[in-house]
């Protein structure tokens, strides 16, 4: 109980700062009439536009969830293996390192157009351009977080008799993780983006299609709905990826 009076007690400001916005809000919409519609739904307008529809705006979220997650994972786990080869072997970051440096000013959105005319399918070609960002973040975090390894701890290891795998399993990647989960943290909001610009102007599912087919009707009040359902949805997904890297380097905060 005292920790979660702490915790409310902490976050009281912000919950009230909320509350203010949507009583003004309310009263821009609803009472003054400042905001008209249909451009400006009032709050229980939009509540219950999303109760109406809400079996589609579940299939919607689902299909952006799965959509998100797919590109994530692949780009997640292709940028680890990428980053650990080119932040420990010198060869590898010779051919790596100016595809990062071509990659790195151009938006991962950009390549959309040309993305989904090749690809088999709409579905893929997002899948791609998903893991693509995901790919970039993750590749760059993890080969930094290697580089910035002490040598000292590999000639140690090395005085000790660890081979050139041990070296990587048991030095490079515990040292570089911290900078592995800032990657895949910040990933996900590459992502996220990357997710929504991909569902409006191709994909034929999930909440940035259903966000663009209400905007078309003019039915704004859904419109708001699925955009709030949406940030829900990736606040969430943030949380638990910040969970998940506070549990895996508990030993940063015990040292």
């Amino acid at each position: 109980n005292k920790k979660l009076k702490e915790k409310l007690t902490y976050k009281a400001p912000l919950f009230a700062l909320i509350f203010v916005i949507l009583i003004i809000f309310d009263l821009l919409t609803l009472k003054l009439s400042i905001l008209p519609l249909p451009y400006f739904a009032w709050i229980d307008k939009i509540m219950n536009s999303m109760l109406e529809d809400k079996s589609f705006l579940l299939e919607s979220t689902l299909a952006s969830l799965k959509l998100l997650f797919t590109g994530y994972f692949i780009g997640a786990v292709l940028g680890i293996i990428s980053g650990i080869f080119a932040g420990y072997s010198k060869k590898v970051d010779y051919w790596l390192d100016p595809f990062l440096k071509l990659l790195g000013p151009i938006p991962t959105t950009t390549w959309i157009p040309v993305v989904m005319v090749l690809a088999t399918s709409l579905f893929g070609g997002a899948v791609f351009i998903i893991a693509l960002g995901v790919w970039f973040q993750t590749t760059l975090a993890t080969m930094t977080g290697i580089k910035n390894v002490d040598n000292s701890y590999y000639e140690a290891a090395r005085t000790l008799g660890a081979s050139e795998y041990e070296l990587v399993r048991k030095i490079a990647i515990p040292s570089a993780s911290p900078s592995i989960f800032q990657g895949l943290i910040s990933a996900m909001s590459s992502a996220c983006t990357s997710l929504i610009v991909a569902e409006m102007l191709g994909v034929e599912s999930g909440l940035g299609w259903y966000i663009t087919w209400k905007s078309s009707w003019a039915d704004y009040s859904s419109m708001y709905g699925a955009i709030i359902l949406l940030a829900i949805t990736f606040i969430i997904v943030n949380m638990i990826l910040k969970k998940i890297s506070n549990r895996v380097l508990i030993w940063q905060k015990e040292d």
